[in-house]
């Protein structure tokens, strides 16, 4: 039964004089170790958006950057959540590594980065993943699997032979944290939980409970 289903977490404790004061950094390190101890796609991250009337929407997407700016991920621009986005810029991530018994929850606003730096991304992809970006007009309602061959292979022929340019629908975003809570896994379920809050230029850091 589903309801039996539990784990009773203990690998780890989380505590205010162990955490990073910055949660960049915390965050920085806690992929480090996830990347280290080899958990499955250790930056795959779930991304939530708000459409048009108000309903979030979420799907994994991949960390491709972390710096003092934020977090970087690429996607095509007219795709759903390109264009959620861009009418609301307010987002939230939430990293998962089960085998860490972790967690991170971030909200902040998105934006894309710039030409450059999406280009110089782009041309870093294998040949296969940039004719990918080409052929698929993401999230839109395509006939059937044939289309989406044929595109593939269409667009396989136009750049044979020479370097496959960006679309111009296609690039990054960068999300702005303005929130992190980074939860630890404990026994009788009495879990870590401390939050960084953006206050100005600095971050306030709470502890709250399970």
């Amino acid at each position: 039964m589903l309801r039996d289903i539990r784990t009773n977490y203990q690998k780890y404790e989380l505590t205010e004089s162990s955490i990073q004061k910055n949660p960049i950094k915390q965050l920085t390190k806690w992929l480090e170790e996830a990347v280290k101890e080899k958990v499955q796609e250790p930056t795959a991250m779930v991304l939530s958006t708000i459409d048009s009337v108000g309903n979030p929407e979420s799907r994994v997407v991949l960390l491709k950057d972390l710096n003092t700016g934020g977090l970087v991920f690429y996607t095509n621009y007219e795709s759903k959540k390109g264009r959620q986005i861009e009418s609301n810029k307010h987002v939230s991530v939430v990293f998962f590594w089960p085998e860490l018994e972790r967690q991170v929850r971030i909200k902040g606003t998105a934006e894309k980065i710039s030409t450059e730096d999406s280009e110089a991304y782009f041309l870093s992809r294998p040949v296969d993943s940039q004719l990918g970006a080409w052929a698929s007009p993401q999230s839109r309602v395509i006939e059937n699997r044939e289309f989406l061959d044929e595109n593939y292979r269409r667009y396989q022929e136009q750049f044979k032979g020479r370097e496959i340019q960006k679309p111009p629908h296609w690039g990054g975003f960068c999300i702005r944290p303005s929130y992190f809570e980074f939860w630890q896994g404990r026994s009788n379920r009495l879990h870590d939980r401390l939050e960084f809050i953006l206050a100005e230029d600095s971050w306030q850091i709470n502890r709250l409970a399970p």
